[in-house]
């Protein structure tokens, strides 16, 4: 019997050492994944703010907050789950997947784009908006916060199904605290920023009272000052991210365009700098027109339906 102990406390050892040098792996692994996803994280902190920006500042970080805990709920609890499940049994699910996500980023990056041509050339009196209904501003915040957690969903998909192609070849306990680590680390990183973000015209205020030093005073009043056309530029910025992001996943998933992207920046290795610019441009362009593709499908189908 106490053979046979020794033997099982051997077994565990084993086990044991086994986990702890395939755990070694997971702070390379993290950061080899939040490389690989930083596009979709520079999207998600883009977008997000356009859905707290004209509410409430009292209630500013209490949204934020809610949009973070549901963000990491469908990481933690839906995506990471259904990632490693569809690996383990239908791992050809996963590519399609990623482009239905990938066109519907390049859909929404067209909507916006739309809207902001819109604004710009249309003028005087709008007699559709006399029929608007008219809601409170609870409904107001819980509006943006479906609107956010919607396109967070579909950035959070993407960032789990790249987290899992990553360590697919790796053990399971190695796949699931690697995805658990990056949920975690993505979501207080894109939602920190944004708290800040959202927060730094209050920041500035603060600074801005008498009783600092006057050059504190200045920062203070020059944060306030550039905040409006700081969150416009990111609101710029988060479409084409998502234009972006959207084209590079579809365009992965073909071969002959994931070809072309790769030749371009082959071409172009010489230049790093060029050459991420010159396929950002071409991919955030080529997004543009696929999301006008899937603008006149959707309409197309509202019609007949």
């Amino acid at each position: 019997m106490a053979s046979g102990l020794l033997a099982l406390l051997d077994d565990v050892a084993a086990l044991v050492k086994v986990s702890a040098a395939s755990l070694d792996d997971v702070p390379a692994q993290v950061a080899k994944t939040t490389g690989k996803v930083s596009g979709i994280v520079i999207d998600d902190a883009a977008v997000t703010p356009k859905y707290v920006v004209g509410l409430d500042p009292a209630r500013e970080l209490s949204i934020i907050f809610r949009i973070a805990k549901k963000s990491l709920i469908n990481k933690l609890l839906i995506l990471s789950p259904a990632a490693l499940l569809l690996g383990f049994f239908a791992p050809w699910a996963i590519g399609p997947i990623l482009m239905l996500g990938g066109a519907y980023l390049c859909y929404e990056g067209f909507e916006k784009v739309h809207s902001m041509f819109s604004k710009k050339h249309g003028g005087g009196h709008d007699h559709a908006a006399e029929g608007l209904k008219v809601i409170t501003p609870e409904e107001l915040e819980n509006t943006r916060v479906k609107g956010a957690v919607r396109t967070d969903m579909i950035l959070s998909a993407e960032i789990v199904a790249i987290t899992y192609a990553t360590v697919a070849d790796k053990t399971l306990m190695t796949q699931i605290v690697v995805m658990l680590c990056v949920a975690i680390f993505i979501t207080l990183a894109v939602y920190g920023f944004v708290g800040l973000i959202v927060k730094a015209d209050d920041i500035g205020v603060h600074m801005a009272k008498e009783k600092h030093h006057p050059q504190v005073r200045q920062i203070g009043r020059g944060i306030v000052k550039l905040m409006p056309n700081f969150l416009v530029i990111l609101s710029y910025i988060g479409t084409a991210a998502m234009l972006w992001v959207g084209a590079e996943i579809i365009a992965h998933g073909i071969p002959f365009t994931s070809h072309a992207l790769h030749q371009l920046d082959e071409s172009l290795a010489h230049i790093p700098a060029l050459g991420w610019f010159v396929k950002v441009l071409v991919s955030a362009l080529g997004g543009l027109i696929l999301g006008a593709v899937i603008d006149q499908i959707v309409k197309l189908v509202r019609r007949i339906i």
